[in-house]
């Protein structure tokens, strides 16, 4: 397994003593609890749960979306709690993608526009040819000017997955990429992200309730009651 090899270099995400309780009336919900996770570089992750586990709520927190009630997370060598949340935008800029389970496209933007929008955000010369270069990978090079909108829910994901990658992303974060869409189309875009991912050599971590989809990774970890525990075989995979 690939997450063998890694074990002896430096962590890309890594999570102690992570916890999270958010308000719920009077009383505090615990959703995460003393949860511990080191994701390594080339590694791809799945993280599987049931419906209300908080696997979307850790996605968050490990992308540094949100920050956890106390427990230390890092990325890149980088304590998250030290940064504020444009210092955590900044470290995660052109080198983080994300595929959203709901695509996450700007509706007044073309397919090129959504692909391009985050080489502006960090600016770098030749961003149109680039983002046209990923499209035509994802088979989208005829429907660049189209908008989500006109685009079916696969060829949505497929312009996300070709705005996760086209920066160059060292961490690519997944959540339920294929939810929305049908099993057929669904496989498509599996096949198309962990084509993509082993192009470009990039760390995944995806969250999933998938478990075929979940033993296409290098490691598969369960939540349950706010803890991960690893998944070692097929088998348990499929339990």
């Amino acid at each position: 397994m690939k997450a063998t090899s890694q074990r002896n270099t430096t962590p890309i995400l890594h999570a102690e003593h992570l916890c999270k309780e958010v308000a719920s009336g009077e009383r505090r919900l615990t959703i995460l609890n003393d949860l511990a996770l080191s994701v390594f570089p080339g590694e791809t992750v799945a993280i599987l749960g049931q419906s209300g586990a908080g696997k979307s709520t850790l996605l968050g927190l490990l992308a540094g979306l949100d920050l956890p009630t106390s427990g230390e997370l890092s990325m890149f060598g980088h304590l998250l709690a030290e940064l504020d949340e444009d210092g955590r935008a900044r470290l995660r800029a052109g080198r983080v993608g994300f595929v959203f389970q709901n695509f996450q496209l700007l509706p007044t933007l073309t397919a090129l526009e959504n692909v391009m929008l985050p080489l502006e955000l960090s600016p770098r010369a030749g961003a149109e040819a680039r983002a046209r270069e990923w499209l035509e990978r994802v088979g989208l090079g005829e429907r660049l000017d189209h908008l989500p909108k006109q685009l079916s829910g696969g060829e949505q994901q497929r312009v996300a997955l070709a705005r996760a990658f086209v920066t160059g992303a060292e961490l690519v974060f997944a959540d339920e990429p294929t939810g929305n869409l049908d099993p057929d189309t669904g496989e498509r875009i599996i096949e198309a992200l962990f084509a993509l991912n082993r192009e470009a050599g990039t760390t995944l971590v995806l969250v999933t309730h998938d478990h075929a989809l979940a033993r296409r990774c290098d490691r598969s970890l369960r939540l349950d009651h706010g803890r991960l525990t690893e998944m070692m075989t097929l088998d348990e995979v499929s339990a």
